[in-house]
């Protein structure tokens, strides 16, 4: 076809076309065995890239989960362990509070006893001095009414005993004397 009038203005001329052709297939084939290779190597590191890292997302989000398991559970036997020890303590302590009763009793109670014992033995203390003294002034009182001396110590003391245990015993009530008395 030519530049003539009859020629179809659309189409370009034979060796325009021919050459547009040459370079498209030389540019095609440039870009196919170059650019491409490229191009999808870095779009199949990019995929991979975004897919690794949502695989580690996951697996450190895994990893996170398991390990906020672990320490619920770690918390969890550190509470029911503290627990445990509150109330090993609370029994420890009540122990130690019974006890310590157990020991303030019996103190007491020894304590009670040994004040016993002393009070038995000032009384018997008591009781001994006081029959002394009692049969020295009855001896006195006797001798002043009788008129005569009773000084013989074993004589004395076997008056004194006898009357004393006339009177524990009850064979002899004791009188008292009062203002009533000297009137009659």
């Amino acid at each position: 076809m030519g530049a003539g009038e009859n020629a179809i203005p659309i189409l370009p001329y034979v060796p325009e076309l021919i050459f547009g052709l040459i370079a498209f297939a030389i540019l095609f084939f440039f870009v196919r065995s170059k650019i491409v290779p490229n191009l999808e190597k870095a779009y199949a590191d990019r995929t991979s890239a975004i897919e690794g890292g949502m695989e580690r997302a996951e697996k450190a989000e895994a990893e996170a989960a398991a390990a906020k398991r672990k320490y619920e559970e770690q918390l969890g036997d550190a509470r029911a362990e503290a627990a445990h020890i509150r109330e090993k303590a609370k029994e420890q302590g009540a122990q130690i509070i019974a006890e310590m009763r157990e020991q303030a009793g019996v103190e007491a109670a020894r304590i009670t006893e040994t004040a016993h014992k002393q009070v038995e033995a000032e009384r018997q203390q008591a009781m001994v001095q006081l029959r002394g003294e009692v049969g020295q002034i009855s001896t006195a009182l006797a001798s002043k009414i009788v008129g005569e001396s009773l000084d013989d110590e074993a004589r004395q003391r076997s008056i004194v005993d006898r009357f004393l245990a006339d009177l524990d015993s009850g064979a002899i009530a004791p009188e008292k004397a009062g203002a009533g008395d000297e009137a009659r």
